[in-house]
């Protein structure tokens, strides 16, 4: 395994039995000797972005929604959004991924995107995903987690509800044994 998931998908597994996770793809926002968190990329609520920030910002109406990130702490809120420029000191997780790290970002990029229609994609998530020190690596060699480079079409898809399939395809794709289906398999 590596010295870091950071970065990664993971993927729950059809032995993964905890219902907070049945057919979720976690973007690892961190891990360390300490431990790891992140947030479910494919779980949005039925929570209005700007019914859920009243009182907080102005947001327009818009269609955005709030997205379940996770079991851990779920009145704390987290962003990830795709431009670096609104947020320079944002953390990179992969490329055209950004952790939003401030308030003012977090402003900044609500409200600029809903407001002025601009196409940066973001996320705004409730909740997150954590593990103690040694407690993830220990459910990946158990068989409950898939791993899988992230990148950002997935973490800003705009059909949710199919990422886990398509992600599950493509570990699969990558860790097949033959390098394309065989038409004839009795020919191998």
């Amino acid at each position: 395994m590596r010295d870091t998931l950071r970065g990664q998908f993971l993927l729950a597994t059809k032995h993964l039995h905890d219902p907070n996770f049945f057919r979720s793809a976690v973007l690892l926002l961190e891990h360390n000797h300490e431990g790891a968190m992140g947030v479910i990329i494919n779980r949005p609520s039925s929570v209005n972005l700007s019914h859920a920030l009243v009182g907080h910002f102005d947001v327009p109406p818009n269609e955005s929604v709030i997205y379940v990130g996770g079991p851990v702490e779920p009145s704390a809120l987290s962003m990830l959004h795709g431009d670096a420029a609104w947020g320079e000191d944002d953390l990179a997780v992969v490329p055209g991924v950004y952790v939003g790290g401030s308030a003012e970002a977090f402003e900044e990029v609500v409200i600029n995107s809903t407001s002025t229609g601009c196409n940066v994609p973001f996320r705004i998530f409730s909740g997150y995903a954590g593990w103690g020190s040694g407690q993830l690596e220990s459910e990946i060699n158990r068989g409950d987690w898939f791993t899988l480079q992230a990148r950002s079409e997935f973490v800003f898809s705009d059909q949710p509800y199919d990422i886990w399939d398509e992600l599950i395809r493509e570990f699969h794709r990558q860790h097949r044994m033959l390098p394309i289906p065989a038409d004839k398999a009795e020919w191998n």
